[in-house]
């Protein structure tokens, strides 16, 4: 187990970084089917699992999160694999907390929205209750250190989560986050800020936001969310250029086709690493205490986070050097011909 605990870190003024992204990393690699985005990869390449864990702590990440989201009860019966529920889930959480044990890194068990939850609908509620149990006991189980739950649509929702957490979690610390959509309530009416609030004032012991929008978007809540919450908050932007007029990356639209850019294409409105590194600098303003990023996460992001919190994680030993380009370096390394004469040359042809 790692030396100091997640709420530890917190009350001593550390900042907690936390590596998401897994099913959008996942699918780029070919490893998960976008639309369903259930973590089959768990069962069919556990050590492809094990290796991003792995690769997000050389990044500079705090936590190992366990690769149970959308591995719940629900989407498993979408898939057909309801049966193997149980193993999924043990199998994520198992290689996690070795990943975490053998890095000194913390373990994190993960919960998010059932894709069933309808306020008026108390069948659906009971179903809903239920998949968080069994995935917070499962969780509690295999030693989570805390649990995260997330990308809530419904400020209902995510109230469940958290009285689930706070009933079957025996105490582990809970992370309760809302998914930001387009507009600036969530689905069931709540504002953001309000919404962080009232779980902050029923027991959660950080709120915040993950998903959907990008840092441009999020960052004007979590200004909001400062203000009004005491406690520790949480944001975890996916890292797509969102805008005002498209504020979440299922409002982007592909100005080749005029199409939706989710999912296939939003690598078209891929941040930069210098528009990463503003936004750890805006939560590092802001006072933000648990910062990462979402669905479009990459290592080289995690660095760039970690970078502009002081920490030298084993990535930055590999951190770009640009005085050791043969063109674009230092001129006292190079030949001349390189550093000077190529570039004057292809300036005169391109102006010419």
């Amino acid at each position: 187990m790692p030396v100091k605990g997640f709420m530890e870190r917190i009350k001593s003024g550390e900042v907690v970084l936390v590596a998401e992204g897994y099913l959008f990393e996942f699918e780029r690699r070919g490893y998960l089917k976008a639309g369903s985005f259930v973590p089959e990869v768990v069962l069919d390449f556990p050590n492809r699992v094990r290796e991003l864990h792995e690769e997000f702590v050389h990044a500079g990440s705090d936590v190992v999160q366990a690769f149970t989201y959308y591995g719940h009860r629900e989407k498993m019966r979408l898939i057909g694999k309801e049966h193997l529920l149980e193993k999924l889930n043990i199998n994520a959480l198992k290689i996690a907390r070795e990943v975490a044990d053998e890095t000194g890194t913390l373990m994190a068990g993960n919960i998010c929205n059932t894709t069933l939850y309808q306020k008026d609908d108390p069948k659906l509620l009971e179903e809903t209750r239920s998949i968080f149990k069994e995935q917070i006991e499962w969780a509690v189980q295999y030693g989570a250190d805390l649990i995260i739950a997330e990308t809530f649509l419904d400020y209902g929702e995510a109230e469940v989560a958290l009285d689930c957490i706070k009933q079957y979690g025996k105490g582990i610390p809970s992370v309760i986050n809302i998914a930001p959509s387009a507009i600036d309530t969530t689905c069931d009416g709540v504002p953001f800020d309000v919404a962080c609030k009232r779980l902050e004032d029923g027991g959660a012991d950080v709120v915040g936001l993950n998903c959907s929008r990008g840092p441009a978007t999020m960052i004007p809540l979590m200004r909001k969310i400062r203000e009004m919450c005491k406690g520790p908050i949480c944001a975890l932007p996916v890292p797509y250029r969102t805008t005002p007029e498209q504020p979440m990356m299922q409002s982007l639209v592909d100005p080749d086709t005029n199409l939706m850019a989710f999912p296939e294409n939003l690598p078209a409105f891929q941040c930069s690493r210098y528009q990463v590194r503003e936004f750890a600098q805006q939560c590092k303003e802001i006072g933000v205490e648990v910062v990462g990023l979402c669905c479009g996460n990459a290592s080289h992001y995690m660095r760039e986070v970690a970078e502009v919190y002081g920490r030298k994680p084993p990535a930055s030993k590999y951190s770009t050097d640009m005085s050791l380009h043969y063109m674009y370096g230092s001129k006292p390394h190079f030949s001349k011909y390189y550093t000077q004469d190529y570039k004057t040359y292809y300036k005169s042809k391109t102006e010419a």
